[in-house]
Protein backbone atom coordinates (compact mmCIF):
# COMPACT_ATOMS: atom_id res chain seq x y z
CA UNK A 1 0.00 0.00 0.00
CA UNK A 2 1.37 3.39 -0.98
CA UNK A 3 1.28 6.57 1.07
CA UNK A 4 1.21 10.13 -0.33
CA UNK A 5 1.42 13.49 1.37
CA UNK A 6 -0.86 16.43 0.59
CA UNK A 7 -0.39 20.12 1.38
CA UNK A 8 -1.86 23.47 0.39
CA UNK A 9 0.49 26.47 0.36
CA UNK A 10 0.08 30.19 -0.29
CA UNK A 11 -3.13 32.21 -0.51
CA UNK A 12 -6.47 30.51 0.05
CA UNK A 13 -8.89 29.92 -2.83
CA UNK A 14 -12.42 28.53 -3.17
CA UNK A 15 -12.41 24.93 -4.38
CA UNK A 16 -9.55 23.55 -2.29
CA UNK A 17 -11.86 21.41 -0.16
CA UNK A 18 -13.31 19.91 -3.33
CA UNK A 19 -9.73 19.08 -4.34
CA UNK A 20 -8.95 17.45 -0.99
CA UNK A 21 -12.13 15.41 -1.25
CA UNK A 22 -11.18 14.20 -4.71
CA UNK A 23 -7.62 13.31 -3.69
CA UNK A 24 -8.77 11.28 -0.69
CA UNK A 25 -11.49 9.40 -2.56
CA UNK A 26 -9.36 8.72 -5.63
CA UNK A 27 -6.62 7.46 -3.31
CA UNK A 28 -9.03 5.16 -1.51
CA UNK A 29 -9.98 3.63 -4.86
CA UNK A 30 -6.31 2.84 -5.52
CA UNK A 31 -5.59 1.69 -1.95
CA UNK A 32 -3.39 4.69 -1.21
CA UNK A 33 -3.15 6.39 2.20
CA UNK A 34 -3.22 10.21 2.29
CA UNK A 35 -1.38 12.25 4.94
CA UNK A 36 -2.48 15.89 5.07
CA UNK A 37 0.04 18.43 6.37
CA UNK A 38 -1.36 21.37 8.33
CA UNK A 39 -0.71 24.88 6.98
CA UNK A 40 1.33 23.91 3.95
CA UNK A 41 5.12 23.70 3.94
CA UNK A 42 5.18 24.97 7.53
CA UNK A 43 3.33 21.86 8.70
CA UNK A 44 5.61 19.66 6.59
CA UNK A 45 8.70 21.11 8.27
CA UNK A 46 7.16 21.01 11.75
CA UNK A 47 5.82 17.49 11.12
CA UNK A 48 2.21 18.46 11.82
CA UNK A 49 -0.09 16.13 9.93
CA UNK A 50 -3.08 13.84 10.08
CA UNK A 51 -4.27 10.91 8.04
CA UNK A 52 -7.19 11.89 5.83
CA UNK A 53 -9.99 9.39 5.30
CA UNK A 54 -13.30 9.41 3.45
CA UNK A 55 -15.22 10.51 6.56
CA UNK A 56 -13.04 13.63 6.78
CA UNK A 57 -14.21 14.74 3.34
CA UNK A 58 -17.95 14.37 3.88
CA UNK A 59 -19.96 17.52 3.11
CA UNK A 60 -16.93 19.72 2.36
CA UNK A 61 -17.25 20.10 -1.41
CA UNK A 62 -19.29 23.31 -1.08
CA UNK A 63 -17.12 24.88 1.61
CA UNK A 64 -14.59 27.66 1.03
CA UNK A 65 -11.20 27.68 2.74
CA UNK A 66 -9.40 24.41 3.44
CA UNK A 67 -9.78 21.80 6.16
CA UNK A 68 -6.00 21.34 6.35
CA UNK A 69 -5.29 25.10 6.33
CA UNK A 70 -2.70 26.98 4.29
CA UNK A 71 0.05 29.53 4.87
CA UNK A 72 2.86 31.45 3.24
CA UNK A 73 6.17 30.13 4.55
CA UNK A 74 9.23 32.10 3.46
CA UNK A 75 11.59 29.87 5.48
CA UNK A 76 11.11 27.18 2.85
CA UNK A 77 13.43 29.20 0.60
CA UNK A 78 16.30 28.03 2.82
CA UNK A 79 17.98 24.74 1.89
CA UNK A 80 18.31 23.74 5.56
CA UNK A 81 14.53 24.09 5.98
CA UNK A 82 13.89 21.94 2.91
CA UNK A 83 16.25 19.35 4.38
CA UNK A 84 13.99 19.09 7.45
CA UNK A 85 10.98 18.65 5.19
CA UNK A 86 12.69 15.90 3.19
CA UNK A 87 13.72 14.12 6.40
CA UNK A 88 10.12 14.14 7.64
CA UNK A 89 8.84 12.82 4.31
CA UNK A 90 11.30 9.92 4.43
CA UNK A 91 10.59 9.13 8.11
CA UNK A 92 6.87 8.94 7.32
CA UNK A 93 7.57 6.61 4.41
CA UNK A 94 5.79 8.78 1.86
CA UNK A 95 6.01 7.65 -1.76
CA UNK A 96 5.12 11.07 -3.12
CA UNK A 97 3.80 14.53 -2.32
CA UNK A 98 0.90 16.48 -3.84
CA UNK A 99 1.49 20.22 -3.53
CA UNK A 100 -1.31 22.72 -4.19
CA UNK A 101 -0.74 26.42 -4.73
CA UNK A 102 0.80 29.03 -7.00
CA UNK A 103 4.23 29.75 -8.46
CA UNK A 104 6.06 29.87 -5.13
CA UNK A 105 4.55 26.56 -4.10
CA UNK A 106 5.69 24.94 -7.35
CA UNK A 107 9.21 26.27 -6.90
CA UNK A 108 9.36 24.70 -3.45
CA UNK A 109 8.21 21.36 -4.87
CA UNK A 110 10.76 21.52 -7.68
CA UNK A 111 13.59 22.13 -5.19
CA UNK A 112 12.41 19.27 -2.96
CA UNK A 113 12.54 16.98 -5.96
CA UNK A 114 15.87 18.22 -7.30
CA UNK A 115 17.70 18.27 -3.97
CA UNK A 116 16.18 15.25 -2.24
CA UNK A 117 14.53 13.07 -4.89
CA UNK A 118 10.99 13.59 -3.56
CA UNK A 119 8.34 12.65 -6.15
CA UNK A 120 6.02 15.65 -6.44
CA UNK A 121 2.86 16.48 -8.35
CA UNK A 122 1.68 20.09 -8.49
CA UNK A 123 -1.92 21.29 -8.60
CA UNK A 124 -2.56 24.97 -9.51
CA UNK A 125 -4.51 26.73 -6.77
CA UNK A 126 -4.62 30.52 -7.07
CA UNK A 127 -7.35 33.04 -7.74
CA UNK A 128 -4.82 35.09 -9.77
CA UNK A 129 -4.75 32.31 -12.41
CA UNK A 130 -1.10 33.12 -13.14
CA UNK A 131 0.49 29.65 -13.06
CA UNK A 132 2.07 28.66 -16.36
CA UNK A 133 0.82 25.38 -17.81
CA UNK A 134 -2.91 25.66 -17.23
CA UNK A 135 -5.72 27.79 -18.61
CA UNK A 136 -7.60 27.65 -15.32
CA UNK A 137 -6.43 27.47 -11.72
CA UNK A 138 -8.65 26.33 -8.88
CA UNK A 139 -10.35 29.37 -7.32
CA UNK A 140 -10.13 31.71 -10.31
CA UNK A 141 -13.69 31.22 -11.55
CA UNK A 142 -15.10 31.61 -8.04
CA UNK A 143 -13.14 34.82 -7.44
CA UNK A 144 -14.31 36.27 -10.76
CA UNK A 145 -17.93 35.48 -9.94
CA UNK A 146 -17.66 37.10 -6.49
CA UNK A 147 -16.24 40.27 -8.08
CA UNK A 148 -18.88 40.30 -10.84
CA UNK A 149 -21.68 39.97 -8.30
CA UNK A 150 -20.24 42.81 -6.19
CA UNK A 151 -19.80 45.15 -9.16
CA UNK A 152 -23.35 44.45 -10.37
CA UNK A 153 -24.52 45.79 -7.02
CA UNK A 154 -22.18 48.79 -7.09
CA UNK A 155 -23.48 49.66 -10.57
CA UNK A 156 -26.94 50.28 -9.10
CA UNK A 157 -25.50 53.07 -6.94
CA UNK A 158 -23.30 54.39 -9.75
CA UNK A 159 -26.26 54.51 -12.15
CA UNK A 160 -28.48 56.26 -9.63
CA UNK A 161 -25.99 59.06 -9.00
CA UNK A 162 -24.11 59.17 -12.30
CA UNK A 163 -20.88 58.52 -10.43
CA UNK A 164 -17.44 57.28 -11.44
CA UNK A 165 -16.32 54.18 -9.54
CA UNK A 166 -12.80 52.79 -9.31
CA UNK A 167 -13.15 49.14 -8.27
CA UNK A 168 -10.00 47.28 -7.30
CA UNK A 169 -9.75 43.51 -7.69
CA UNK A 170 -6.89 41.16 -6.83
CA UNK A 171 -4.01 40.47 -9.18
CA UNK A 172 -0.53 41.48 -7.98
CA UNK A 173 1.33 40.72 -11.20
CA UNK A 174 -1.34 39.73 -13.72
CA UNK A 175 -4.68 41.08 -14.89
CA UNK A 176 -6.63 37.85 -15.46
CA UNK A 177 -9.25 38.64 -12.81
CA UNK A 178 -9.58 42.30 -13.82
CA UNK A 179 -9.99 41.53 -17.52
CA UNK A 180 -12.57 38.79 -17.01
CA UNK A 181 -14.50 40.90 -14.51
CA UNK A 182 -14.30 44.06 -16.61
CA UNK A 183 -15.74 42.36 -19.69
CA UNK A 184 -18.39 40.50 -17.69
CA UNK A 185 -19.65 43.65 -15.96
CA UNK A 186 -19.52 45.99 -18.94
CA UNK A 187 -16.84 48.20 -17.37
CA UNK A 188 -15.82 51.30 -19.29
CA UNK A 189 -12.12 50.74 -18.62
CA UNK A 190 -9.88 47.98 -17.26
CA UNK A 191 -6.44 48.75 -15.78
CA UNK A 192 -4.02 45.80 -15.59
CA UNK A 193 -0.26 45.31 -15.00
CA UNK A 194 0.27 44.07 -18.57
CA UNK A 195 -0.70 47.38 -20.22
CA UNK A 196 0.01 51.06 -19.50
CA UNK A 197 -2.98 52.83 -18.00
CA UNK A 198 -3.92 55.96 -19.94
CA UNK A 199 -5.54 58.38 -17.48
CA UNK A 200 -6.26 60.84 -20.29
CA UNK A 201 -8.22 58.16 -22.14
CA UNK A 202 -10.30 57.46 -19.03
CA UNK A 203 -11.01 61.20 -18.72
CA UNK A 204 -12.04 61.53 -22.37
CA UNK A 205 -14.45 58.64 -21.97
CA UNK A 206 -15.98 60.18 -18.84
CA UNK A 207 -16.24 63.59 -20.50
CA UNK A 208 -17.90 62.28 -23.67
CA UNK A 209 -19.55 58.85 -23.66
CA UNK A 210 -19.89 58.77 -19.88
CA UNK A 211 -21.01 62.34 -19.32
CA UNK A 212 -23.88 62.47 -16.87
CA UNK A 213 -23.96 58.72 -16.33
CA UNK A 214 -22.02 56.17 -14.36
CA UNK A 215 -18.53 55.00 -15.29
CA UNK A 216 -17.05 51.76 -13.97
CA UNK A 217 -13.26 51.35 -14.00
CA UNK A 218 -11.95 47.93 -12.91
CA UNK A 219 -8.40 48.15 -11.55
CA UNK A 220 -6.04 45.27 -10.86
CA UNK A 221 -4.19 45.80 -7.56
CA UNK A 222 -0.88 45.38 -9.41
CA UNK A 223 -1.55 48.03 -12.06
CA UNK A 224 1.41 50.39 -12.54
CA UNK A 225 -0.79 53.35 -11.55
CA UNK A 226 -0.65 52.08 -7.98
CA UNK A 227 -4.16 50.66 -7.66
CA UNK A 228 -7.65 52.12 -7.42
CA UNK A 229 -6.90 54.77 -4.78
CA UNK A 230 -3.88 56.09 -6.68
CA UNK A 231 -5.79 56.13 -9.98
CA UNK A 232 -8.68 57.95 -8.35
CA UNK A 233 -6.27 60.56 -6.99
CA UNK A 234 -4.67 60.97 -10.43
CA UNK A 235 -8.06 61.58 -12.02
CA UNK A 236 -8.82 64.27 -9.45
CA UNK A 237 -5.36 65.84 -9.65
CA UNK A 238 -5.21 65.99 -13.44
CA UNK A 239 -8.85 66.54 -14.42
CA UNK A 240 -10.80 67.45 -11.26
CA UNK A 241 -12.95 64.35 -11.71
CA UNK A 242 -14.20 62.88 -8.44
CA UNK A 243 -14.52 59.12 -8.21
CA UNK A 244 -15.58 56.64 -5.56
CA UNK A 245 -13.26 53.76 -4.66
CA UNK A 246 -14.28 50.21 -3.75
CA UNK A 247 -11.58 47.65 -2.92
CA UNK A 248 -13.01 44.13 -3.02
CA UNK A 249 -9.91 42.57 -1.47
CA UNK A 250 -10.22 39.26 0.33
CA UNK A 251 -13.92 38.91 -0.48
CA UNK A 252 -12.62 37.20 -3.62
CA UNK A 253 -10.79 34.48 -1.66
CA UNK A 254 -13.79 33.23 0.30
CA UNK A 255 -17.23 31.77 -0.13
CA UNK A 256 -18.64 28.68 -1.72
CA UNK A 257 -16.81 27.63 -4.91
CA UNK A 258 -18.61 27.73 -8.24
CA UNK A 259 -19.64 24.50 -9.93
CA UNK A 260 -16.81 25.06 -12.44
CA UNK A 261 -14.19 25.17 -9.69
CA UNK A 262 -15.70 22.14 -7.94
CA UNK A 263 -15.49 20.05 -11.10
CA UNK A 264 -12.02 21.35 -12.01
CA UNK A 265 -10.73 20.59 -8.50
CA UNK A 266 -12.26 17.12 -8.57
CA UNK A 267 -10.63 16.40 -11.91
CA UNK A 268 -7.22 17.70 -10.82
CA UNK A 269 -7.35 15.67 -7.61
CA UNK A 270 -8.02 12.41 -9.43
CA UNK A 271 -5.30 13.24 -11.99
CA UNK A 272 -2.75 13.90 -9.24
CA UNK A 273 -3.36 10.51 -7.64
CA UNK A 274 -3.34 8.74 -10.98
CA UNK A 275 -0.06 10.44 -11.90
CA UNK A 276 1.81 9.39 -8.76
CA UNK A 277 0.49 5.82 -8.82
CA UNK A 278 1.53 5.35 -12.47
CA UNK A 279 5.01 6.79 -12.11
CA UNK A 280 4.52 10.31 -13.42
CA UNK A 281 6.29 12.87 -11.23
CA UNK A 282 7.60 16.42 -10.98
CA UNK A 283 4.88 17.92 -13.16
CA UNK A 284 1.99 20.34 -12.79
CA UNK A 285 -1.50 19.06 -13.55
CA UNK A 286 -3.17 21.56 -15.85
CA UNK A 287 -6.16 22.22 -18.06
CA UNK A 288 -6.00 23.24 -21.70
CA UNK A 289 -9.13 23.46 -23.84
CA UNK A 290 -10.86 20.99 -21.54
CA UNK A 291 -8.08 18.40 -21.66
CA UNK A 292 -5.58 17.48 -18.96
CA UNK A 293 -2.07 18.73 -19.59
CA UNK A 294 1.15 18.03 -17.67
CA UNK A 295 3.87 20.68 -17.51
CA UNK A 296 7.37 20.18 -16.03
CA UNK A 297 7.46 21.67 -12.54
CA UNK A 298 10.39 23.94 -13.41
CA UNK A 299 8.44 25.56 -16.25
CA UNK A 300 5.33 25.92 -14.08
CA UNK A 301 7.04 28.41 -11.80
CA UNK A 302 9.80 29.87 -13.99
CA UNK A 303 7.81 30.74 -17.11
CA UNK A 304 5.39 33.68 -17.09
CA UNK A 305 1.81 33.05 -18.13
CA UNK A 306 0.72 35.66 -20.66
CA UNK A 307 -2.60 37.48 -20.62
CA UNK A 308 -4.31 36.52 -23.92
CA UNK A 309 -4.33 39.34 -26.48
CA UNK A 310 -7.97 38.65 -27.30
CA UNK A 311 -9.00 39.60 -23.75
CA UNK A 312 -7.30 42.97 -24.02
CA UNK A 313 -8.67 43.62 -27.52
CA UNK A 314 -12.20 42.66 -26.52
CA UNK A 315 -12.09 44.90 -23.47
CA UNK A 316 -10.93 47.87 -25.56
CA UNK A 317 -13.59 47.20 -28.21
CA UNK A 318 -16.45 47.07 -25.73
CA UNK A 319 -15.54 49.95 -23.43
Amino acid sequence: MKKFGLLVSGGSAPGVNALIRSVVRAAENKRVEIVGFQSGYKGLVENKYRTLERADTANIISLGGTIIHTSRYDDFKNSSTRQKAADNIKKLGLDGLIVCGGEGTMEGAYLLSKEHGINCIGVPVTIDNDVYGTENSIGFDSAVNVAVSSIDKIRDTADSHGQVFMIEVMGRTTGFIAMQVGIATGAEFVAVPETMTDVALIYRHIATVGKGRRTIVVVSEGDESGGAVALSNLLMECYKIESKVAILGHLQRGGSPTSFDRVLASRFGEAAIDSLTTGRKDVLVGDRAGSLEFTPMYEAYSRKKQLPNWLVSLSELLM
